[in-house]
């Protein structure tokens, strides 16, 4: 057995013998906080809510408060488990929130739950938590087993009033708003709708197996699986902006390209191995300058670093740095700069080790914000990214979503409409451009 492996169990031992003998070993394997043991199963990137571009390019949308409200957010999963954990964000907020009760269950669809998965989540063994502005916070783990690619419904009451600031705007999936605590109820009772995810920023889940009660023996076995299932298990993060984020794609369809690749991972078995796939887009988000979310610079070491188990990421993002800064010259920017966020983002992840596939931009032309000056930026950085050194790979988006009658362009079939944002079948083209082979190692 490897030193890790029988450190780990050491510290599953440790922890163990300090608990009360018959307790139920998830609650034991819990309590003992293994580093290791989580991964990522689904993700969504902050971002304040009430932000939008600049100078009223697009006007913000209008504000919501929360208030004696129940919100239930439906979640696609990645790679299943057998317990969950729940990650609340009040990290660009300026007042506390109160969760008053957070539940978690498997969806049925349209906002129902399976009342027989239903479980209670807890913070430090408390039903509730209240955030500080800035603070996020991981629940317990819960004791839930999550499919692969499953739907689970989050549901938290909010009782007192909350503005709606640190959120995720473009979710493309149907959540619900109803008044009172109805975060176990089968069905909620007049909701409303949002496309929005509101406070809830990570789902992960851990391996370790639901067994009803161990001595410390079996289990320091288990924990010792556990780590090791955990560590084998891979985690790419898409970082990027409103194409990563899928604003052309179907609502409640799970057809952003990530998910789409996914579902590669999912069916190819052996040949990638243990894998899970999380999205970090934001739509409108650039590199060098914040606005419809924090700029990729400041939000890297977040959204893809700290993903829990993160191996790889595939960095698509910088055609809204080119087109913003035509629309608005204060914030121009030349393709050097971007270069240059996108060379500190691969030393970043480098550091940790973290296999690195940059992505070419794609054609934008007929876009609101193209011009000939924007197209020659996005063959600049292109020419680099085709090229850089120390990355893992090239996806190159480009030459699979282009036009060949008219390169600038993006396939007619591929087109959601804007010329910007790729549709369904855009979608698919870009999944099926990355090969399974940047999760072999």
């Amino acid at each position: 057995m490897s030193e890790h492996v029988s450190g780990v169990g050491v510290k599953a031992f440790r922890c163990i013998s300090r608990a009360v003998v018959g307790v139920a070993l998830i609650a034991l394997l819990s309590a003992c906080n293994f580093g290791d043991q989580w991964f990522a199963t689904w993700y969504a990137a902050p971002q304040n809510y009430n932000v939008s571009f600049p100078n009223n390019i697009v006007p913000p949308p209008p504000p919501i408060t929360i208030a004696n409200q129940s919100v239930r957010q439906i979640v696609h999963t990645s790679r299943g488990g057998n317990q969950a954990r729940i990650k609340l964000s009040n990290l660009l907020g300026t007042e506390p929130v109160m969760f008053a009760a957070v539940r978690v269950a498997r969806s049925t669809g349209s906002g129902s739950i399976d009342l027989s998965t239903d479980q209670p989540v807890r913070f430090s063994g408390a039903t509730s938590v209240t955030l500080a502005p800035g603070e996020e916070r991981w629940s317990d783990g819960v004791d839930l087993r999550v499919p692969t690619q499953s739907d689970l419904a989050i549901s938290v009451y909010v009782p007192d009033s909350a503005p709606v600031v640190t959120a995720h705007s473009i979710g493309k999936q149907t959540n619900y708003i109803a008044a009172g605590n109805q975060v176990n109820a089968a069905a909620m009772s007049s909701p409303t709708t949002i496309d929005s995810y509101f406070w809830l920023s990570g789902v992960d889940v851990s391996p370790i197996p639901l067994l009803p009660q161990a001595d410390a023996s079996a289990a320091r076995a288990a924990s010792d699986a556990a780590a090791l299932a955990a560590d084998d298990v891979k985690v790419l993060v898409a970082f990027g902006d409103s194409i990563t984020d899928s604003y052309g794609s179907t609502t409640n369809a799970n057809h952003r390209w990530p998910n789409l690749f996914d579902d590669r991972v999912q069916a190819a078995g052996k040949f990638v191995g243990k894998a899970s796939v999380v999205n970090a887009g934001i739509a409108g988000n650039r590199w060098l300058n914040d606005g419809v979310g924090p700029s990729g610079q400041s939000r890297f070491a977040r959204d893809v670093l700290g993903v829990s188990g993160v191996s790889h990421v595939i960095i698509l993002l910088g055609i809204n740095d080119i087109g913003i800064g035509k629309l608005y010259a204060p914030q121009n920017v030349s393709a050097d700069q971007i270069i240059a966020a996108i060379q500190t983002a691969i030393a970043q992840a480098k550091a940790q080790r973290i296999r690195v596939y940059l992505a070419t931009l794609l054609p934008y032309g007929g876009a609101a914000y193209y011009d000939a000056t924007g197209e020659a930026k996005r063959q600049a950085v292109n020419a680099f990214v085709r090229s850089a050194p120390n990355v893992d790979g090239v996806i190159d988006f480009d030459k699979a979503m282009q036009d060949p009658s008219d390169p600038t362009r993006m396939l007619a079939a591929y087109d959601s409409g804007d010329h910007l944002h790729p549709n369904d079948l855009g979608n698919q083209a870009m999944a099926d451009a990355v090969s399974l082979t940047v999760l072999k190692r």
